[in-house]
């Protein structure tokens, strides 16, 4: 995918979208699901404190992201987890209520849906009157790039809400709701190739459908036998998941190092014919 070629502070911080970004991007969600179920069900914390702790995490990583001037592979993709963990106990705060008490006061899943979901809708609403791209490889401010994290917060907290849904009350099972959102990415990748739909439209419908695709995954490897998961537990479910996302993360800055290596020593024929 090309990127922009102008001179603003915030070019070339988002990666390409390449196959390696969406093995990613499922792996950093599937770690937020088990990392935020391990943090606020196995250790107790509760949805509320555990969104607390996420939120701050999430705040000191976004600032080094938008100090940043430059692409930095583990810095996006321990933001990509952060907004994936908070968005886990933010989902589940939302519709289940918090578990400090005995007994769930949450919104329920048709309620929490409907609150992200005008969420998610008003920041692309915004972000259409500001006049910022949507395209993700050619956001080049930093108004852009709070837009982009603002849409994938909610995404990936929406996503959440609909992973546990098919997961828990649909009666499809974790196999089942893994295998609908899988169908319907299939569908989105063939509309990609064979047909005339917004490549931006179809990014971002990809793109929140990752998280519910994690979701129902990282319950079937955490969630116990008599849950229909395989009982592997969250705690080392979420450390055998960051062991991969760790491996995936430390291919994509080699790669970024030799890209940019390459973009240096081939200086570009326009380049070369400008007045100096």
């Amino acid at each position: 995918m090309s990127r922009p070629t102008g001179s603003a502070h915030t070019s070339y911080k988002l990666p390409q979208i390449t196959v390696l970004f969406w093995v990613l991007k499922i792996a950093a969600t599937t770690l937020g699901e088990t990392g935020g179920d391990w943090v606020a069900q196995t250790l107790d914390l509760g949805y509320l404190d555990a969104t607390l702790l996420f939120f701050a995490v999430l705040i000191v990583v976004l600032i080094g992201q938008l100090r940043a001037r430059n692409f930095h592979p583990a810095l996006y993709w321990t933001l990509i987890a952060a907004t994936s963990t908070m968005g886990t106990t933010l989902s589940d705060l939302l519709n289940r209520g918090d578990q400090s008490g005995s007994a769930e006061n949450g919104l329920g899943y048709p309620a929490g849906a409907a609150i992200l979901i005008s969420a998610l809708a008003v920041v692309f609403v915004i972000w259409k009157f500001t006049g910022e791209t949507y395209d993700v490889a050619h956001i080049t401010t930093t108004r852009g790039e709070l837009l982009y994290w603002a849409a994938i917060v909610l995404s990936n907290t929406l996503g959440t809400s609909t992973g546990d849904f098919l997961s828990d009350s649909s009666g499809l099972g974790y196999w089942g709701g893994a295998a609908v959102i899988a169908t319907a990415m299939a569908a989105i990748l063939l509309a990609h190739y064979f047909t005339p739909i917004s490549g931006v439209f179809l990014f971002w419908t990809a793109f929140v459908l990752t998280r519910p695709l994690g979701a129902t995954v990282g319950d079937f490897l955490w969630k116990p036998h008599a849950k229909g998961g395989l009982g592997l537990g969250s705690g080392g479910t979420s450390a055998v998941i960051l062991a991969i996302l760790i491996a995936g993360i430390a291919y994509s800055i080699r790669e970024h190092r030799r890209n940019t290596v390459h973009a240096n020593t081939v200086q570009p024929e326009s380049d070369a014919l400008a007045p100096r």
